[in-house]
């Protein structure tokens, strides 16, 4: 008898533990998700910029709270401060901009006036020196307030569907006259079907790859131009037969500035690729490029096929 009273017990405090142990298991996990809700409604409020500290004792919420506030704190300072930076730099730009557009103007019409008359061959040399410095400048007082702009949003990339075909024929009709100075092929398949693009930016985007191209690439060959359909995207691959590019700079050639150092002799700013980023981006495509050193390079661009 006796043992039936002890396992009757045992069997009590048996059942008596696990049911304080589930009670505390479920007061634990409601904790938990209060804190949890506690920190997501933090967080919401954070992304809304509306957060404001509601506890003020010494519970871990506080504390977490505090840190928050100060986190956001610093975050809206250094935002301040970027944006700040970002309209101080613009605004030089303008300025430059603005203070450099007449002298380049006069720069080019001066020396395209000298190259009338007759000119001595040294004089001559110099007057067409002169003037390719001066185009130079003017492409990269231009670029840089391109970038500038699309960068802060003063310039809008607008993207409505259009012939793909259209697209390219345009950016050929650009880039033709320098490629046939160099004796370069071009060659483009017809494109069938539509994308989304601004006409007058991503025209733009597509020579500053096709003067890429041209400026890289050895007299007598050849670039082709691809058009593949996608269900979302509409692919155009630029191919060329250059120089190619290491791999270990593929990643940096869309950078601002960035310049191989194998073309480092040529002409160049550093600003085409970073604007074809730029331009593609805003209206909701990408670019990738793949190549090999002494094989040329291939350059795809993707559109979207649907308004974003």
């Amino acid at each position: 008898m006796d043992k039936w009273i002890w396992a009757a017990g045992g069997v009590a405090v048996a059942v008596t533990v696990t049911a304080l142990a589930a009670i505390v298991i479920l007061w634990q996990r409601r904790k938990m998700r209060r804190l949890m809700d506690s920190l997501n409604a933090m967080l919401d409020k954070a992304i809304e910029g509306s957060f404001a500290e509601t506890a003020f004792d010494e519970s871990l919420l506080s504390a977490t709270e505090a840190r928050m506030a100060r986190f956001l704190a610093v975050c809206a300072v250094s935002s301040r401060n970027l944006a700040a930076e970002k309209d101080k730099i613009k605004g030089l730009i303008a300025d430059i901009s603005h203070q450099t557009k007449t002298p380049i103007a006069n720069l080019l019409l001066y020396s395209q006036l000298l190259e009338e008359y007759e000119l001595p061959e040294e004089c001559s040399l110099c007057v067409n020196a002169l003037s390719a410095q001066a185009q130079k400048l003017d492409f990269l007082i231009g670029a840089l307030v391109k970038a500038s702009r699309l960068e802060s949003g003063i310039i809008a990339v607008s993207p409505r569907q259009g012939e793909v075909q259209a697209l390219i024929e345009a950016a050929i009709a650009q880039i033709k006259l320098k490629a046939k100075e160099k004796g370069i092929r071009l060659e483009a398949e017809r494109a069938v079907g539509t994308a989304y693009y601004d006409p007058k930016w991503t025209v733009e985007a597509l020579y500053h790859i096709l003067d890429n191209g041209v400026k890289y690439s050895p007299p007598q060959s050849l670039i082709r131009i691809r058009a593949i359909p996608y269900e979302l995207f509409y692919r155009i691959d630029i191919s060329d037969e250059g120089m190619g590019i290491a791999e270990a700079e593929q990643s940096k050639i869309f950078a601002r500035f960035y310049r191989s150092p194998a073309v480092s002799g040529q002409e160049g700013v550093g600003l085409g690729l970073f604007l074809v980023r730029e331009i593609l981006a805003a209206g909701g495509g990408y670019i990738k490029a793949s190549s090999k050193l002494g094989r040329g390079s291939i350059f795809s661009v993707f559109l979207p096929t649907e308004k974003r």
